[in-house]
């Protein structure tokens, strides 16, 4: 099997013309025509997940965020992101990324995210990559933050004041997602989950909706668990492993 052949496969379920014209999704290092012996699926590629990869016989990543996004103008070690590719190349392995792709993609990031939730009735917002769908039953603000920590491995949110009334329907978008806040508003949403949210975009839109902010690595590291999906069920018995090495850049202490 070649590098190829995985890629291809994520590229049938998120295509690359899906992604923003500012992204770098798709093969970033490596040669497409070699041989693969493994990959492993995570978030971001640090110099962690390259030795974790080499170590366990894997010369491909696929990770959501591009390791280079902006174009590197030399490699010499002085930053993170320069050790990880270094790593990469030294160990004789391919990194590629699908980013917005899978943000916007049919049973991507967001409407994977929503089901894990609960929601039924999974609909795209106005603007994509957002959706939205049903509570049923209708929780109260506690409740729904309770499901969603749970579901995303969070200990804490950042949210507006939470309304008294129960909650039907949830807008979300995994990743920045707080250019979407009227869109949410607009389809009918009684609360926003997402990350990254502004000082500002909690105090404009305090009234209007409840706003969960749940950092944007928990909204995100469901990607593993797609990308491991899509592999997986056209390649059953290939050698596939999620990163354990990976951690949350941010602390909550």
């Amino acid at each position: 099997m070649l590098i190829k052949d995985i890629t291809d496969t994520i590229e049938e379920a998120a295509p690359l013309a899906l992604q923003e014209s500012y992204d770098n999704a798709g093969l970033i290092i490596g040669d497409p025509g070699e041989t693969c012996s493994g990959v492993l699926f995570c978030v971001d590629v640090t110099p962690d997940t390259a030795e974790e990869a080499s170590r366990r016989g894997c010369n491909l990543i696929v990770s959501h965020h591009p390791l280079i996004f902006k174009g590197l103008k030399r490699l010499t070690g002085a930053t993170m992101q320069q050790r990880a590719a270094i790593a990469a190349i030294k160990a004789g392995i391919a990194v590629y990324a699908a980013h917005t792709n899978l943000d916007a993609a049919e049973n991507g990031v967001n409407h994977t995210l929503a089901t894990m939730l609960g929601l039924t009735g999974i609909t795209p917002l106005a603007t994509p990559p957002g959706v939205i769908g049903n509570l049923s039953p209708a929780l109260t603000a506690t409740e729904l933050v309770d499901r969603i920590k749970s579901v995303c491995g969070s200990p804490v949110t950042r949210c507006t004041v939470p309304p008294v009334h129960r909650l039907s329907r949830l807008a979300l978008c995994g990743g920045s997602g707080a250019f979407l806040i009227d869109d949410a508003v607009a389809a009918g949403a009684d609360a926003f989950l997402t990350s990254d949210v502004k000082y500002h975009d909690f105090v404009d839109n305090a009234e209007r909706i409840f706003i969960i902010d749940i950092g944007h690595y928990e909204s995100e590291k469901c990607t593993k668990q797609i990308f491991y999906h899509i592999v997986s069920k056209k390649f059953p018995n290939f050698a596939l492993y999620y990163s354990e090495t990976e951690k949350n850049p941010i602390n909550y202490l």
